[in-house]
């Protein structure tokens, strides 16, 4: 619990590239997701912090234009602890493929994360996008018009950041915070340099994510909460 009474309630979801180079880092999460629910409370303790109530998603994207209904997913919010098995399952069931060309739909996945159920308990909380990818993004709009494309979408870059600035219904504005493990390409690096509350964590384009870049997600993860 934190200080003077107070709870402190957290959710983290993860967005996260599931295209065939990311193969390595899908296997890491996989072997990690069972020990998620300890690892998180144990880096917030090296910080000096505690949480209450922790919950986690993720959203499995790929690519609009060549993925169909497999281009984005989502779990919902599993509550740490005590559903840890429903979580561990989930992320069990991710698979490495699909994504047509090098750039995807991240742009896409931030705006499906932002009307995520994000909490609304605690006298205090914490709102965690961590996107993860070793790719570009598409524009947003590029695959308007297919029957998988949400009609909701922002239809530029510029309408997505009003969302991220802005106060909207989802996310506190001085709750939530932004981690991009991402590399310095196309939309990351707009979003990188000039949204508010974000880290921009560079990583290597086309490259994956290596499975002892578990650790340092974690580790950034407990310094943004």
């Amino acid at each position: 619990m934190t200080t003077q009474g107070m709870t402190y309630d957290v959710d983290i979801l993860f967005g996260m590239d599931c295209t065939a180079s990311m193969g390595p880092y899908i296997d890491e999460a996989k072997r990690q997701a069972s020990r998620l629910a300890e690892a998180i409370p144990e880096q917030m303790k090296l910080k000096g912090k505690g949480i209450d109530h922790l919950r986690v998603g993720v959203i499995p994207f790929r690519d609009y234009s060549f993925d169909g209904d497999m281009a984005m997913r989502e779990s919902g919010f599993f509550e740490l602890p005590a559903q840890i098995a429903e979580y561990q399952a989930w992320v069990n069931g991710l698979t490495a493929d699909g994504g047509g060309d090098e750039p995807e739909s991240g742009q896409e996945m931030l705006a499906t994360a932002m009307r995520a159920d994000w909490t609304t308990g605690g006298d205090k909380r914490r709102h965690v996008i961590v996107v993860l990818t070793d790719a570009s993004t598409h524009d947003l709009g590029r695959a308007a018009g297919q029957s998988n494309y949400p009609d909701w979408m922002p239809k530029d870059l510029d309408e997505l950041t009003d969302w991220w600035e802005g106060q909207s219904a989802k996310m506190d504005r001085s709750a939530k915070r932004l981690l991009l493990f991402a590399p310095d390409a196309h939309g990351w690096s707009q979003i990188g340099a000039n949204w508010e509350n974000t880290t921009h964590a560079q990583t290597k384009a086309g490259a994956g994510l290596r499975d002892q870049d578990y650790e340092v997600v974690l580790a950034a993860i407990a310094e943004s909460v």
